[in-house]
């Protein structure tokens, strides 16, 4: 999880200049009725999805997956009916009639079959986390602009209608100065946890185990690392990693900021002692210029989930776990003193209120639901940004800034300090 200045560096110093705006987007573009051939690599729980999601939309047509679990594959066959199926996955990469690679694997090889597919003139939809590392976050996204390929990263948070509202509604001064921002998110279930059920025809048979860990350190075949690899540091960023994104992601577009100064994170395993080595509950401040996020993870309550609360000196904004936006006005007259006014006399005190033009007794102001449009999928808008050659609403930048954000309070937590990093120049102290 190190990071070297040199590279990091002239990294950073790119990040600046495309401003989140993916460079490489130059190439002509597609017809809006030319079939785009889809490639898919990693059918996990979310590969499924996306195979799922891209399966159903006009103008695609998925051709392969790769998996290293043939059960996987077997899958894929019933949800699409004639897909081609292997489990090395550059068979994929390597036919020419697959326009766009889709990436879902284990984090730790994200890196690798990016930099391939760009590298073999393919569009990317690459799951978040970005990468297993910051480096590597890096790494990928300037291979991205030098590509002039689209790549879009899973997270979906960043182009969300609620998001997209939420930001409209800063920008205009809705809720005036933001200071303060906090993202909470409660598990209590096997599930949330990724204690993942394991299939009974689970074994080296119908594993490629050496496969599946390719760059990560050698061990003998465990299927509960397998299925739930998302629990170890060796092909993961656990919570925040996987967690921490989808809410960094929003974080970033809501705020138009790249990334933050500085975080401090604590945490540890209190619910999940299974042998995992990630924790189970973290909580991180990170420090952004102007305002203050604190994230938090818990998977052993999933009590008063509040979602996302955006606070500023006129008002607030929630946004709950119904994809509702909730704006919430300060109470008016807040320059009035009432509790330090109670002791005077009573023609003294309605005298002072008369001056202020404020009633005695102030009810607060009703909380009030933000109306939005249904927008469009993440999917959806990963293939007009491919058919009208413009960049990603969630493009290479925008992913190396939130996972490289989590794998920053991922090193507080791991290095029991407070980490620093300065965007445009790349360096972390």
């Amino acid at each position: 999880m190190s990071t070297s200045r040199r590279s990091f560096t002239k990294a950073g110093s790119a990040a600046v200049v495309y401003n989140f705006v993916q460079s490489g987007a130059v190439q002509k573009a597609v017809a809006a009725n030319d079939t785009l051939g889809f490639g898919f690599i990693g059918i996990g729980i979310r590969g499924m999805y996306l195979l799922e999601e891209f399966h159903k939309l006009s103008g695609v047509k998925a051709l392969a997956a790769a998996d290293v679990y043939d059960g996987h594959l077997t899958r894929a066959k019933e949800v699409t009916g004639a897909i081609e199926t292997t489990r090395d996955y550059r068979k994929i990469i390597d036919r020419k009639d697959i326009d766009v690679v889709v990436i879902a694997t284990p984090d730790h090889w994200h890196k690798q079959m990016a930099l391939e597919a760009l590298a073999a003139g393919k569009h990317v939809y690459l799951e978040k986390p970005m990468c297993w590392s910051i480096e590597q976050c890096i790494e990928v996204a300037k291979a991205a602009d030098t590509s002039k390929k689209i790549m879009q990263i899973g997270s979906g948070a960043g182009t969300a209608a609620l998001t997209q509202k939420a930001r409209e509604l800063i920008k205009s001064g809705a809720i005036g100065k933001v200071n303060q921002i906090r993202m909470d998110t409660r598990r209590n279930n096997a599930e949330g946890a990724w204690v993942y059920a394991i299939p009974p025809d689970a074994s080296p048979k119908t594993i490629d185990w050496q496969r599946f860990l390719g760059p990560a350190p050698k061990k003998d075949f465990d299927p509960s690392i397998f299925f739930r690899w998302r629990c170890w540091w060796e092909y993961s960023g656990g919570v925040a990693t996987d967690l921490f994104v989808h809410l960094l992601t929003m974080l970033h577009q809501v705020m138009d900021v790249h990334a933050p100064k500085s975080v401090v994170s604590q945490g540890g395993i209190y619910r999940w002692n299974d042998g995992r080595t990630v924790p189970d509950l973290m909580e991180s401040v990170f420090d952004y210029d102007g305002f203050l996020a604190n994230i938090s993870v818990n998977l052993g309550n999933s009590f008063g989930n509040q979602g996302v609360m955006i606070f500023g000196s006129e008002g607030t904004l929630q946004m709950n776990s119904r994809g509702s936006l909730i704006h919430h006005l300060e109470p008016q007259y807040a320059d009035v003193q009432r509790y330090a006014t109670n002791a005077w006399p009573k023609a003294t005190r309605e005298a002072y209120f008369a001056s202020k033009g404020a009633p005695q007794r102030n009810a607060p102001p009703q909380p009030k639901e933000v109306s939005m449009a249904r927008g469009t999928s993440h999917q959806e808008l990963f293939l007009q940004s491919i058919r009208e050659n413009k960049p990603s609403g969630e493009g290479p930048w925008h992913g190396a800034a939130a996972a490289g954000a989590a794998h920053l309070a991922n090193l507080s937590y791991r290095q029991g300090r407070r980490m620093s990093w300065d965007w445009k120049t790349g360096k972390i102290s």
